[in-house]
């Protein structure tokens, strides 16, 4: 699997947040094609089938990315001491 950007994958997450939000309050087919395309990329950028399964795997990816970050930063500092 190709691991997307993090700022992708954040994009990715807050338009499925905005189409899952605007579908609870106002169903209509719009909106539930708007959620099914949101889930969809969402599924695509995170190799998994299921919405619930998406979520997880970007959570999982956000740590990875938040870990590299503080990782990078601490070595930045050694590097500078």
């Amino acid at each position: 699997m190709i691991v997307p950007a993090e700022g992708q994958l954040r994009a990715a997450l807050a338009q499925f947040a905005s189409a899952r939000i605007e579908h609870d309050v106002r169903p209509t087919g719009r909106t539930s094609r708007a959620l099914e395309d949101a889930t969809y990329m969402l599924c695509v950028m995170t190799g998994s089938r299921t919405a619930e399964q998406a979520l997880s795997a970007a959570d999982a990816l956000l740590a990875q990315y938040g870990a590299t970050r503080s990782g990078a930063s601490t070595e930045d500092k050694t590097l500078a001491a």
